[in-house]
């Protein structure tokens, strides 16, 4: 569709988001839904919008980013890195430099302090987390959830990290305190290096296998050797030597 691939390349320009790394048919998908329902008829009448008007940018930004999150997500994963992941990480540090990859609204960078609070100080915390969508940053920052999200999270976690207002939930600032939020392109920004945990969930699935290839070659070079790789459960990695990692646990990944 030359009318979708011209709007790959204007947003490229705009933005610097390359949408061709994207898998095609959701993508296109999730954006002509988004600009029918604006009531725009046509990619380029779509980009037009978006170009003069930053709301609609903003919006388009929200859409792709695809930001659906909650705390403790898939819990018994959660389990493993409390009772076996963490454990092990903490042999050799007490300091750990731990980046939660496209964080969207926060809930995984927040939750992986509580569940590292069990372990040492929240004064030792560090957490860098990054997403491509300033709004999304912009509400994690915030920290203020719907009583949904917090469905999988321990009572004794509840009562310790949150305050409770009305139908939703503030995470205290002792918490927030342990998160730095950052801006971050997977597909275009450099990564920094020497991390021991690198936390990249329910992302990659959007990507084509090239990007997918990228961007974990380059978590495994951000990672010191013994650090892990956690993603998400539809993400298993089928070869991970091919990246120099093993499988440790399920969805967990020690590079070698």
């Amino acid at each position: 569709m030359p009318d979708y691939q011209t709007f790959i390349g204007n947003i490229k320009r705009k933005t610097g988001i390359d949408l061709s790394l994207y898998k095609e048919a959701q993508m296109k998908r999730r954006l002509t839904s988004l600009y029918e329902r604006k009531g725009y008829k046509d990619f380029a009448t779509f980009y037009d919008a978006i170009h003069n008007d930053r709301a609609i940018l903003d919006e388009f930004l929200d859409r792709m980013t695809i930001n659906v999150s909650e705390f403790y997500r898939n819990k018994e994963r959660w389990d493993t890195l409390d009772q076996k992941i963490f454990p092990r990480l903490l042999t050799k540090t007490k300091r750990l430099k731990i980046w939660s990859a496209a964080c969207s609204t926060g809930e995984e960078p927040y939750s992986l302090a509580m569940v590292l609070s069990s372990h040492i100080p929240l004064r030792d915390i560090s957490i860098f987390a990054t997403d491509l969508d300033e709004g999304v940053l912009d509400r994690a920052e915030i920290a203020l959830y719907p009583e949904r999200a917090l469905k999988d999270v321990p009572r004794n976690v509840v009562s310790n990290y949150f305050v409770n207002e009305g139908n939703h939930y503030q995470v205290k600032d002792e918490i927030k305190r342990t998160v730095t939020f950052k801006k971050h392109n997977l597909l275009k920004d450099r990564y920094d290096t020497g991390y021991d945990l690198i936390v990249c969930r329910n992302v990659m699935i959007y990507f084509t296998e090239g990007a997918k290839e990228e961007i974990y070659m380059n978590f495994a070079k951000a990672l010191k050797p013994g650090g892990v790789l956690f993603v998400g459960s539809t993400e298993q990695i089928f070869n991970p030597a091919k990246y120099g990692f093993e499988s440790i646990e399920t969805f967990f990944y020690k590079k070698l």
